[in-house]
């Protein structure tokens, strides 16, 4: 498998082109079993996936236990290893739990969002337990944006708290080479700037914001990752399914049903890679990676079977001409970069 490297002051850093992100082996949506889960990971490594990704939300601590088992005869140096700040998951009553509905037979935890410098050791002590290493690679401050704090005034007074003391936290881990790397997993590429406006970042976990269906973090965030030598790893290529399962009724954009202007934008790019013979999956796993800053891709596996056609999908050669013809009908930016 392609591989990217990545430089950033002292940090040096191997990423594999396409990742492994772990929020489906935290049943998300169902529940996998342990056996189920195993298989999976075992099949993204035996494809050459080296980049994975985890975090406490994910199962509420679910999948990085199954990290655990997972990684605990592979070499360390063998791999690269992400995973997240900003919530502590604590005990509490079953009805009280976090994920009801959208996690599935997980821990009976209810999240509670801390940056605080005492915020970011702690979890960071219980991730390393749960994942049973010695250090990870990559720390990222998780979900500070407003679709998951819920508004900007909320978002605002988190960011305030992460940047009084959270981030003095991470970049402490940093020096101490106790992380490789610092930044954060967002789903916004402007709360992703605001952040790296204000601090230090290595690297930024983008979800769903650099993608075929939309371009909009040209405008100045990923120039200005450029510009500062910060790496990207692209999150949610699909926008949560749309550009894998095509405008049918009911695919999803954005976590909700497609509205049907999505719906609209969408066939007419499917129809365009239709035109070269190409699958409208394999163009949007591919065409995040064609941005220099853009190191891995992680599309998110539940199973051996979709871990198969990652792997498939990511592989496959697409005609220059599919990217001329997008921009050409104004479907995709002529400032993004193709070959």
């Amino acid at each position: 498998m392609k591989t990217a490297e990545f430089q950033r002051g002292n940090t040096r850093l191997t990423f594999t082109e396409l990742g492994m992100g772990t929020a489906p082996l935290g049943n998300l949506y169902k529940a996998v079993s342990e056996d189920e889960a195993q298989e999976t990971l075992d099949k993204a490594w035996d494809v050459g996936c080296r980049y994975y990704d985890t975090a406490p939300l994910y199962g509420l601590g679910l999948a990085e236990t199954r990290m655990n088992r997972f990684l605990r005869n592979k070499p360390r140096d063998d791999y690269v290893l992400s995973t997240k700040i900003g919530r502590l998951l604590l005990p509490c009553a079953p009805d009280d739990r976090t994920g009801i509905g959208k996690f599935f037979e997980t821990p009976t935890r209810r999240e509670f969002f801390d940056y605080s410098y005492n915020g970011v050791m702690r979890s960071f002590e219980f991730s390393l337990e749960r994942l049973g290493v010695d250090r990870v690679d990559i720390l990222f401050a998780h979900d500070l944006d407003i679709f998951n704090q819920g508004s900007r005034e909320v978002m605002e007074a988190r960011m305030t708290d992460f940047f009084a003391s959270g981030f003095r936290a991470l970049s402490d881990l940093r020096d101490q080479g106790v992380v490789k790397a610092i930044g954060a997993g967002i789903n916004e590429w402007q709360a992703a700037q605001i952040l790296l406006e204000n601090c230090d970042m290595d690297l930024f976990l983008l979800a769903g914001r650099y993608t075929l269906l939309e371009q909009e973090a040209l405008n100045s965030f990923l120039p200005l990752c450029e510009e500062r030598g910060v790496g990207i790893v692209l999150g949610g290529p699909y926008n949560s399914g749309i550009l894998a399962s095509g405008p049918v009724p009911g695919a999803y954009y954005n976590y909700e049903p497609a509205p049907q202007e999505i719906l609209d934008r969408v066939a007419r790019i499917e129809a365009v890679c239709q035109s070269h013979g190409v699958a409208l999956i394999e163009a949007a796993l591919r065409f995040p990676l064609f941005h220099p800053c853009v190191l891995s891709t992680i599309p998110g596996a539940q199973s051996v079977a979709e871990v198969e056609n990652n792997a498939k999908t990511i592989a496959t050669d697409i005609p220059e001409a599919l990217w001329a013809d997008l921009k050409a009908e104004g479907l995709l930016r002529a400032d993004a970069r193709t070959p």
